[in-house]
């Protein structure tokens, strides 16, 4: 997932990036519902962002500081930050919160 830190870095965020043997644990312990899952967790000014979640809706996330838990893309698709290449799709960023309850938060 360097290819996300490095999108990150490229839109001003400061990266400390942890590889670690289990990265499921560490979804349990922050609350990640399993259904938005995806290859990597980032711990962001309190909220969690699981997965190749675009930097302008980090930016929207911590401007408008809904109550949420945190943000997500489910699985990795293709297009997404970290997953340019062919055949971009249309994906969703999920935003989920402390019971795990689902809700829009954008499309691309």
């Amino acid at each position: 997932c360097s290819m996300w830190v490095a999108h990150l870095e490229e839109n001003g965020f400061t990266v400390k990036s942890t590889d670690v043997p289990n990265i499921n644990r560490i979804k349990q312990e922050v609350g990640v519902p399993g259904r938005v899952g995806s290859c990597h967790t980032a711990i962001i000014d309190g909220y969690v962002i699981e997965g190749h979640v675009p930097a302008e809706d980090i930016l929207r996330l911590l401007a408008d500081r809904p109550p949420v838990k945190g943000i997500a893309v489910p699985g990795m698709p293709m297009g997404s930050p970290g997953m340019e290449g062919p055949n971009p799709q249309p994906y969703d960023v999920i935003a989920f919160d402390e019971n795990g309850e689902l809700t829009h938060f954008a499309s691309h």
